[in-house]
């Protein structure tokens, strides 16, 4: 693999490369032709429009993708190539070996080559060990630096952008088109970004020592917040994520609720799904949680026409407050939950996003009673919810790919029996 590329060759791919990738996205076109593809975007748009079905799967391994497409399996040589025929890769898995509910894409997408000026104040990470630990150095160790953030800028490459899309179009552009679909953002949550600028136990301290500061710093975000989702709407940047983007925390977007009827072809906030979290409050009390991080969430949430919540926090103590979430659809039972409680709370209002643990991938020996009879006892306490299954936030699969197809074989199973 040559690391040594410049950037005027690193679009400049060997046939060899070419050839790869043109070999691995007919597969990919030939998977995505399947009728069960559209038997899945049909179960995905019943599921989110809160009607009973067949509790969708889905899995994703993240960082178990490493253990699963391994370097030595990449055959590609140039840079670019070989992260092109990684997600390619990636498609192929799903498909064809994890089967899960996920729609395999008649197309490719890529995002647009852009720059992010971010907030002016960067944190300084410092390694502590593999697998992608750190600790930080927050920039705002005094809040007489709120002076030097600013509003996050983007700046769109998009001559180089077409470029890519027209290289990889004359690859394999008949068979798997290009086209750039980007997602602006995961999480719109605002208290990571809060904690890498403040401080994780710091902004805790501030809700009880620097309670004015913090409100100061929360409505800076905020309205950093919304004049970026904002620019990328006025100027055309935004995509629709009705269709297999993955939104909120887990479960996929295809509905047939968005875009708005008044939709012409530019995607509106309005048109789309928003989602918002705050995992690094969870030992806040609910009141705090609302004072200083919810309320400054909500206009966020007030622009979309579907809202998602919470992704690993358990939401059962603060949910006299999250319920107040505009359109909110989605509600994230990560395996930290009282499932029995959020079933109660949910009921068939909202979909019942169950999160498995992770930790059964990981284990030493992957337990399949285990897994069985955990899933097995979730559904059973959600029995009159609209219940999705997601597999997420996995670090390892201890190098054994089949563990995530054996979880989704399970997973299936259990759910049809559900």
């Amino acid at each position: 693999m040559n690391n040594n590329l410049t950037k005027s060759d690193e679009l400049v791919l060997s046939n060899r490369d070419k050839d790869i990738l043109r070999s691995i996205a007919a597969e990919v076109a030939e998977l995505a032709s399947r009728p069960c593809e559209e038997d899945k975007a049909k179960l995905w748009t019943k599921h989110n429009k809160l009607e009973r079905t067949r509790p969708p799967v889905f899995c994703d391994p993240e960082h178990g993708w490493t253990e699963i497409i391994t370097q030595d399996i990449l055959q590609c040589e140039n840079v670019r190539a070989r992260n092109w025929e990684y997600f390619l890769r990636k498609e192929v898995f799903w498909g064809k070996e994890m089967q899960d509910d996920r729609v395999i894409d008649p197309y490719f997408r890529i995002w647009y080559e852009h720059t992010d000026s971010g907030w002016g104040l960067q944190e300084i990470r410092k390694s502590v060990g593999e697998g992608g630990s750190f600790v930080w150095e927050a920039p705002i160790d005094d809040y007489s630096k709120l002076d030097k953030l600013h509003f996050p800028q983007v700046s769109v490459d998009f001559e180089k952008t077409n470029r890519i899309l027209d290289l990889l179009n004359s690859i394999f552009g008949d068979l798997l088109p290009t086209r750039v679909n980007m997602g602006w953002w995961w999480s719109l949550g605002m208290t990571q970004t809060l904690a890498y600028l403040r401080g994780l136990e710091q902004m805790m301290f501030d809700m009880q020592d620097e309670p004015e500061n913090l409100h100061k710093l929360m409505s800076i975000l905020r309205d950093g917040t919304i004049a970026r989702i904002e620019y990328l709407e006025e100027n055309g940047l935004l995509f629709l994520n009705n269709d297999s983007t993955y939104v909120g925390s887990g479960g996929l977007g295809w509905t047939d609720e968005l875009p708005q009827k008044d939709y012409t072809g530019k995607a509106r906030l309005k048109d789309m799904w928003g989602f918002c979290e705050s995992q690094e409050t969870l030992g806040v009390s609910p009141g705090m949680f609302e004072e200083f991080i919810f309320q400054y969430q909500l206009p966020i949430m007030e622009k979309f026409a579907l809202n998602c919540y919470g992704c690993c926090e358990p939401l059962e103590k603060r949910w006299d407050v999250v319920k107040k979430a505009p359109n909110l659809r989605r509600v994230s039972c990560s395996p930290f939950s009282n499932w029995s409680d959020m079933a109660e709370k949910l009921e068939n209002k909202y979909i019942f996003s169950m999160k498995p643990t992770p930790a059964d991938l990981a284990d030493t020996v992957f337990n399949e009673e285990r897994v069985r009879e955990r899933m097995r006892t979730g559904l059973k306490e959600a029995k009159n919810c609209i219940v999705e299954l997601i597999m997420k936030d996995t670090h390892t699969i201890r190098n054994d790919p089949q563990r995530v197809v054996k979880w989704v074989k399970i997973a299936k199973e259990e759910a049809e029996n559900f």
